[in-house]
């Protein structure tokens, strides 16, 4: 291996050892054509979703499928035999509504234990399903996605958990007989019904309506975040869900000998948090807990709190999460004993971790345990329900995607000097919801989804090492020289260098002599550095002098690794404002558009390469 951005892993060192498969038959074409298909054939799988529900509830039915906090902060249990009794009342109801995939059910709130029998519910007698960021109702303030979104979708039904919370969203993007299902609270004038009603309905006909429910009934439509366009409904099938969780389960054999226990925030209007994680509970009998935290610093805490009580065998989390946690670990030895009691397998998602975050990781994990556990990554996409790619390989490092899991053939197509990734397999959307053009424009001429992505190989010469995630196609540009920059490993570099004060990084400079950045701080982080107390507003932060000459500090160390044009800096400019949600310019997950943002400040960026700016860091 030539990379010396990677190292290999020595097995004895990580725990557990039980993960991946034989290396995948990987040829290459005359036309610079990678093919790569997984030796390892993926297994059987069930028709439906709601198959492992059904099984739970016979073989373990006193066994906690899902778990939250209630309002007392107790801990109230839902098990295998109780969720599916409520699932079969609910799914009663929404067939006596008339909810059909041309009438969905539509949920606008967050992850709560309604949320998750709704969804189920709707699974089991053949309903699809829809949940939508709440970020498009609490936060959005035209509504504007949430207008698209309904439209695409005509709801027949709409689960919102607060009336008084989502008032206004309603209000403002529901059509006035679409009726309402609220968990607490009330909406004037429209036509409501609270959620407990709907759990006394007499299940007359929902077993029957599951019979019926095969591979390619649609479980649920996920919209897309959005860039330049509009969300798109991915249509996820039963068949892609139930693939998908197979290819984890031959990944991560361990999920067999052991029901796996999570603890979660991830949101589940997103593949990750609801197809995924969801999903690996309930396809080995194991356990979810709802995490009220979140990687903020109001509501960190709280995760924090969850874990003092729940040693999950498995953790998913954001390379922030990660971050922070580790700070706790290393200080606090009541929470290494219980996080670590269980713990078998680390995975992130969502953004990159840095090798700095990663290494910190492993010196606590190592010091606690006696040995490291290992970290996961990988590649997937909502269009692919998600998983494709796992960091299975005889390596580890920030960027490695690793190999295919079985079930999922990749396909490497030389596009403007990069390869592009494209997937076919069970577990690839049939296309996007009322939407033929754009489902045709994301599928080549055998079938493989274009997923947009860059890969390259750790080392052409040894391919079966793996994979390296190498930004994103449409994000590349040229230089006036025709100099190409790729922005996705530039941004990964400057956002690991400017640990932890950067958050995130849009690079500019297509047509333009030079490469400049817009740079949004952490703005706790920054105003730290800064000494400025809470009541400093972010201009004052992003202005100040300290935090001046940090990022000054910063572009003379990413330009002292620079090569030439393609990746020397010319300038920095601190954004003062947060990215807005309203303009794409950030998704629900925290990831920031580049396009977005670049064409939203298109006078800002004018400004500062015509020298007009004077809060521009110059090199």
């Amino acid at each position: 291996m030539n990379n010396p951005a990677f190292q290999h892993i020595v097995e004895a060192d990580y725990r557990p050892v039980n993960i991946g498969f034989p290396p995948p038959d990987i040829r290459h074409d005359d036309n610079g054509v990678w093919h790569i298909r997984p030796l390892e054939t993926l297994g059987q799988y069930p028709s439906r979703v709601t198959e492992r529900l059904v099984s739970g509830a016979r073989d373990f039915p006193e066994r906690t499928l899902m778990a939250a906090r209630g309002p007392n902060g107790e801990w109230i249990h839902i098990s295998y035999a109780e969720m599916l009794a409520r699932v079969r009342c609910i799914g009663q109801w929404l067939l006596d509504r008339g909810l059909s995939v041309e009438r969905p059910l539509l949920v606008l709130s967050g992850n709560d234990l309604e949320h998750i029998q709704l969804m189920l519910a709707a699974m089991y007698v053949g309903i699809p399903y829809s949940p939508v960021s709440p970020a498009y109702s609490l936060v959005a303030t035209d509504y504007g996605k949430l207008r698209h979104i309904i439209g695409t979708v005509t709801p027949g039904a709409v689960y919102a958990a607060d009336g008084g919370a989502f008032a206004k969203a309603i209000d403002g993007a529901v059509e006035a007989g679409v009726e309402i299902i609220l968990g607490k609270g009330e909406l004037p004038g429209r036509k409501t019904v609270m959620f407990t009603d709907l759990l006394a309905t007499e299940a007359r006909d929902a077993d029957a309506a599951n019979a019926a429910v095969g591979p390619d009934t649609i479980a649920k439509f996920l919209f897309t975040s959005g860039s330049t366009k509009l969300p798109k409904a991915v249509i996820t099938t039963n068949r892609m869900l139930c693939a998908n969780q197979q290819m984890l389960l031959q990944t991560f054999p361990f999920f067999a000998e052991e029901p796996p226990v999570l603890m979660d925030w991830l949101p589940w209007n997103h593949t990750f948090g609801g197809s995924h994680n969801v999903g690996i509970a309930l396809y080995n009998g194991g356990s979810y807990y709802i995490d009220d935290g979140q990687p903020t610093p109001k509501r960190f805490g709280e995760t924090l709190r969850n874990l003092r009580e729940i040693s999950p065998t498995v953790y998913f989390n954001v390379p922030k999460a990660w971050e922070d946690l580790t700070v706790v670990l290393e200080q606090d030895a009541q929470l290494r004993d219980k996080f670590f009691a269980r713990l078998k397998l680390f995975f992130f998602a969502g953004a990159g971790l840095s090798q700095a975050a990663w290494d910190r990781l492993d010196r606590v994990t190592e010091a606690h345990c006696g040995h490291r556990i290992r970290m996961m990554v990988g590649l997937g996409m909502t269009e692919t329900s998600p998983s494709c790619l796992f960091s299975t390989g005889s390596v580890i490092g920030a960027g490695y995607v690793g190999l295919p899991a079985p079930g999922c053939e990749v396909k490497l197509v030389p596009i403007d000097g990069k390869l592009e990734a494209r997937m076919r397999g069970p577990h690839v959307m049939p296309g996007y919801w009322r939407n033929p053009e754009q489902t045709r424009e994301v599928f080549d001429e055998e079938g493989y989804f274009c997923t947009g992505d860059a890969l390259k190989f750790v080392d052409e010469a040894e391919p079966q090492i793996g994979l390296v995630f190498d930004g994103r196609i449409a994000e590349d540009f040229k230089l006036s020289s025709g100099t190409f920059v790729s922005v996705g490993p530039l941004r990964a570099k400057v956002i690991t260098a400017g640990a932890p004060y950067v958050q995130d990084v849009v690079v500019a400079g297509m047509n333009r002599d030079e490469i400049g950045l817009l740079v949004f701080g952490r703005v706790a982080e920054c105003r730290q550095l800064s000494g400025l107390g809470e009541e400093a507003d972010l201009f004052e932060v992003m202005t100040h002098a300290t935090v001046r000459d940090y990022f000054k500090e910063l572009l003379r160390r990413v330009n002292q690794t620079a090569t030439g044009s393609a990746n020397r800096v010319a300038w920095i400019r601190l954004l003062e404002t947060l990215p807005s949600i309203d303009h794409s310019e950030v998704t629900d997950k925290g990831s920031i558009n580049q396009r977005a943002v670049l064409a939203r400040r298109a006078d800002l960026v004018e400004a500062l390469y015509n020298q007009q700016d004077p809060f521009v860091i110059k090199a």
